[in-house]
């Protein structure tokens, strides 16, 4: 369910400023996905990266919701999870998958995350000691997660421009 496109309040406590951060960039994303065909969806408009796509960043997003939240900072395994496997860039990869399946299962995995955040202190260290990253603090996980989110975000915002002109922040 696409979570509303406000802002934290001013004054909000630190968790609940970052927490509405993040979910502002992720509803951005499923905002700059709305009325996008599946043939859009799955159209590269950037010669020099033809994985960047509409559909291939929600998948990637999908994915990295999945691996700092459920592999890194659980401890879950990451046999699941296409960025740890031998091909790059296979959590990209979503040709035949609709747009419409890639962003139920992101928002899934965004509701999963915030049951993470909401369910431990914003200083305890992830649990995977296999890769450095497991061993930084929830708080520096979803902050490093706005970051990513609102990047991929800005790249939804110029593709969808370059797909069909539709144009918008916030």
């Amino acid at each position: 369910m696409p979570r509303p496109r406000t802002r934290p309040d001013f004054t909000a406590d630190e968790r609940t400023q970052i927490i509405g951060w993040l979910d502002l960039q992720r509803s951005i994303v499923q905002w700059k996905c709305e009325g996008v065909s599946e043939e859009d969806a799955h159209r590269s408009v950037l010669p020099s990266s033809p994985l960047m796509t509409v559909a291939g960043i929600v998948s990637h997003l999908r994915w990295t919701e999945h691996c700092w939240f459920q592999v890194l900072f659980l401890d879950h395994p990451a046999s699941a999870n296409p960025q740890f496997g031998e091909e790059e860039d296979a959590d990209f990869k979503a040709e035949g998958v609709p747009l419409a399946r890639l962003l139920l299962e992101y928002d899934r995995e965004c509701a999963s995350s915030n049951e993470v955040a909401a369910a431990h202190e914003l200083e305890q260290p992830g649990a995977n000691r296999e890769f450095r990253s497991g061993s930084a603090s929830l708080r520096w996980m979803l902050l490093h997660m706005i970051e990513e989110t609102a990047r991929h975000a800005g790249q939804l915002d110029t593709i969808r421009e370059l797909l069909d002109g539709e144009t918008g922040y916030y």
